[in-house]
């Protein structure tokens, strides 16, 4: 079974404009998130991106990045014009990965990708353990509530997804990197965006209003988004000693 990877980027987030640029180390963060790809060797990676800056800096930096549309709402839409223009016909899952997580672990990303083809699965995500009690309450860190319990062989049901909760023993930490049959992909992006996914303003909730399961895995750790100053100060001090 093949995967392929597929990272979507802009340069207009609107809490850290042009934040893929931002450098760490003397390499972009999107450059960074392609190489850690590129390096779980679990297929081609490539960089969807409606910014020729950022398709430039990708191929500068030795990555494959394709031009899309400007007009996409969702990064996931962006994807699937990226894997439409490569005109593949022999990939089973395409693995989309954030490209503000420069820090994400190279192994989570084989894991997930192991056990969608074990378990033949129609989407599959990551979630990591919550760390401290302040993010059950930080309307930027997405949780994710699971079926059953969850240990490292596992790959339950998510139940649902939010941004504010309470505290729960099923209630983890959602890692945004998800790996879709493509099957399961082209049907997603066929439906209209779902109330729940506008009011919450969380895509995966699309997935589960049109009764498409979602497996999850357990991560190693959280790795550190990157969406504000702050954020960026912090990751590269991180990275600055690795």
């Amino acid at each position: 079974m093949k995967t392929l990877i597929i990272i979507p980027s802009r340069m207009s987030a609107t809490r850290l404009p042009g934040k893929p640029l931002l450098k760490i180390n003397g390499l972009s963060i999107i450059s960074h998130v392609f190489k850690k790809a590129e390096s779980s060797n679990i297929g081609e990676v490539v960089v969807a991106t409606e910014d020729q800056e950022i398709l430039d800096d990708v191929k500068s930096n030795g990555g494959n990045a394709i031009l899309t549309s400007k007009n996409h709402k969702t990064g996931t839409d962006r994807i699937y014009e990226a894997f439409t223009q490569m005109k593949i016909d022999d990939v089973n899952y395409i693995m989309n990965i954030q490209g503000d997580e420069p820090d994400i672990d190279v192994d989570d990303i084989k894991n997930l990708d192991n056990k969608m083809k074990i378990n033949n699965s129609n989407i599959g995500t990551l979630a990591a353990s919550i760390s401290n009690q302040e993010m059950y309450n930080n309307e930027n860190i997405v949780k994710v509530e699971i079926k059953e319990s969850f240990d490292k062989n596992s790959f339950p049901f998510a139940s649902n997804f939010m941004r504010k909760t309470k505290k729960n023993a099923n209630i983890f930490h959602h890692v945004g990197i998800y790996s879709y049959e493509v099957q399961t992909l082209q049907k997603f992006i066929s439906f209209d965006q779902s109330k729940n996914e506008l009011k919450n303003r969380l895509e995966q909730l699309r997935a589960l209003d049109n009764d498409i399961n979602i497996n999850v895995a357990l991560a190693k750790k959280s790795p550190i988004g990157v969406d504000t100053e702050e954020d960026y100060i912090a990751i590269k001090k991180i990275m600055k000693y690795k």
